[in-house]
């Protein structure tokens, strides 16, 4: 039976015929894995994600999380499908053999939890978070804390999460109040208040282990003065047991109009209401060097907004794949070519118009996956490539992309969604059809692990011009080399080639037309529309990456490939130029609009 939440032959396509990911097991990371053992495991995902996770996704949107003011109470099929997850061994998929994981490649590992994001966005948070918090304390923990708080989160008897926003300062992580004060036995106690953190309480697991950013007293102001601390729901005693309860309380759930299967909470800590032994506030172990927190809590928020990124993906590709099942099944109309009133219905499937939205979804899915799949190969190159300079290579074109791989997803594959609720008319937006859920879910991706107005900035502010634009260059470079190889070849793939050519130079030049006033005001008032019409370039480029690997094969599925590219570069990567000739012209229409005009 055909899978209505990803295509398996697609992310084989991706994985083998494009990104040859077998190579990476000539590595002495890899070396104990092969194709068999990669396909095993994105079977073995496959698998649970159908079974255990898809079956509760619309009971868990329905019956969400509620709390009485003691405990949470969430659907029993949340925890039974954890244990599930957890008894695989996928929570240490990617992590060292030494702590209990199976040194899977990121690439491979992206591709199996991609089935999870499908299935169930809710439930999936919780391993999602976890993993992200355990590969943060794998790269900047004491021995120690891997001990303590890792390796139970590999078991998948202890859950994590970051806990970074406040109510008075989201995006804008300089005004964190939360304090953390030394005290004598060498640990120290936290006060302040964190809000919208996902997973943040539960009775899912033994232990819930926080992550939390803090100010220890006479530190420096801004993000220079924030520290990093593990706070655990439970303190853990030298021996591994749980111990007394620590000060970290639920003050209350938020309601969100997605992923409402995942907690999402307000936590004080240190109010007094569970108070450890010893002086007040809850009990935090710092991690690495004060004042250092916010380098170390990228690790984990560069691995999320992939995750995001790939997550939206995921959402959009499932509802793509039901949108395509409805219009090959529902009867309606019939040919332009056959007006008689008593002639049968067609499939819609055979309308033009319908044709139409299917490829946009198409295209926009297709392309984010081979978008995040490629960052998740690149986090491979950047840990295992023998040379120095495929590390560092690896690294460059990943910082430049996580901005691209967080946004672009989160806006098309949000907008895939939102066709796919088209294509079944009204049947659509109604809760007994699965694809209005995965509008809502899909809609907070944008905001998640930054909004697009922050990742604008990112990416024009810092990541387009750090060191001299040397990431900027190695992108369009690369961009350049696959529109060159399409170019040898002539045909069609040279039509697009040259169109992604003209594309990159467009970049270039808008960039330093954006730049040559030195007013980063005019500049950055035009970030998102930057981002916007950068990442199309990038999934161009990704498309013309796809369209070689399959260049001369035959089958339904590569015709499908290229009549998807087609559609991107015929009707998609056009847009960019208006969008181009907007950012050169400087404008400041947002940037000089007085709030009292609002």
């Amino acid at each position: 039976m055909t899978s209505l939440l990803l295509s398996r032959r697609d992310l084989s396509f991706l994985l083998h015929e494009w990104l040859h990911v077998e190579e990476l097991t000539k590595r002495p990371r890899y070396a104990e894995h092969d194709r068999e053992t990669f396909d095993a495991a994105l079977e073995l995902s496959e698998t649970i994600a159908t079974r255990h996770f898809a079956p509760h996704n619309k009971k868990n949107d329905a019956r969400e999380p509620t709390f009485d003011g003691e405990r949470v109470h969430i659907i029993p099929e949340v925890s039974e499908a954890l244990k599930v997850f957890a008894e695989s061994g996928l929570t240490g998929a990617g992590m060292d053999e030494a702590v209990g994981g199976m040194q899977l490649p990121r690439v491979v590992t992206d591709a199996c939890f991609a089935w999870f994001q499908a299935a169930n966005a809710g439930t999936s948070a919780y391993p999602f978070l976890t993993v992200g918090n355990a590969n943060l304390l794998l790269a900047h923990g004491s021995a120690e804390q891997i001990d303590r708080y890792v390796r139970p989160m590999v078991d998948g008897r202890y859950f994590g999460t970051m806990c970074l926003s406040e109510p008075q300062a989201g995006s804008s992580l300089a005004d964190v109040r939360t304090r953390a004060e030394r005290a004598e036995d060498g640990t120290y106690r936290l006060f302040g208040n964190k809000m919208w953190i996902s997973g943040g309480d539960h009775e899912l697991s033994e232990n819930i282990v926080h992550l939390v950013l803090a100010r220890i007293p006479g530190g420096p102001p801004g993000v220079k003065g924030l520290s990093l601390f593990v706070v655990p729901k439970y303190l853990v005693g030298d021996d591994g047991a749980r111990g007394e309860r620590n000060d970290v309380v639920l003050a209350g759930l938020n309601h969100k109009m997605g992923f409402r299967g995942t907690t999402n909470t307000l936590l004080n800590f240190g109010e007094g209401t569970h108070r450890p032994s010893g002086a007040p506030g809850a009990v935090g172990h710092l991690v690495g060097e004060e004042h250092r927190g916010l380098a170390y809590m990228f690790h984990m928020m560069n691995e999320a907004r992939i995750g995001v990124g790939l997550g939206a993906t995921a959402l959009g590709y499932t509802g793509y794949l039901h949108a395509l099942d409805y219009a090959r099944t529902r009867p309606q109309g019939r040919p332009l070519t056959d007006r008689d009133p008593v002639a049968p219905q067609v499939p819609i499937i055979e309308h033009a118009d319908v044709r139409r939205m299917l490829l946009a979804q198409k295209s926009y899915v297709e392309g984010a996956l081979a978008l995040t799949l490629y960052c998740g190969r690149l986090v491979d190159e950047q840990r295992t490539a023998p040379e120095d300079e495929a590390r560092k290579r690896a690294g460059l074109l990943l910082d430049i992309l996580t901005p691209i791989a967080k946004s672009w997803p989160s806006q098309w594959c949000l907008e895939a969604n939102s066709l796919a609720i088209q294509v079944h008319g009204g049947y659509g937006y109604t809760r007994e059809y699965d694809v209005e859920q995965f509008y809502r879910d899909n809609r907070l991706n944008p905001i998640h692990e930054g909004t697009h107005g922050i990742h604008g900035l990112d990416l024009l502010g810092r990541k387009a011009v750090i060191d001299g634009g040397a990431a900027l260059r190695l992108l369009l470079g690369e961009a350049a080399a696959t529109a060159d190889r399409a170019g040898a070849g002539g045909g069609v793939l040279a039509e697009y080639g040259a169109a992604l050519n003209a594309a990159t130079r467009r970049v270039a030049e808008v960039t330093a037309r954006l730049w040559s006033t030195g007013d980063p005001g005019t500049a950055l008032a035009n970030a998102s529309v930057y981002l916007e019409a950068v990442g199309h370039v990038v999934v161009a480029w990704m498309w013309l990456e796809q369209l070689l690997a399959a260049d001369g094969a035959t089958g339904d599925f590569y015709e499908g490939k290229r009549a998807a590219g087609q559609y991107f570069f015929r009707h998609e990567l056009p847009s960019v130029h208006p969008k181009f000739d907007l950012l050169e012209s400087l404008d400041r229409t947002a940037a000089d609009m007085d709030p009292a005009q609002f």
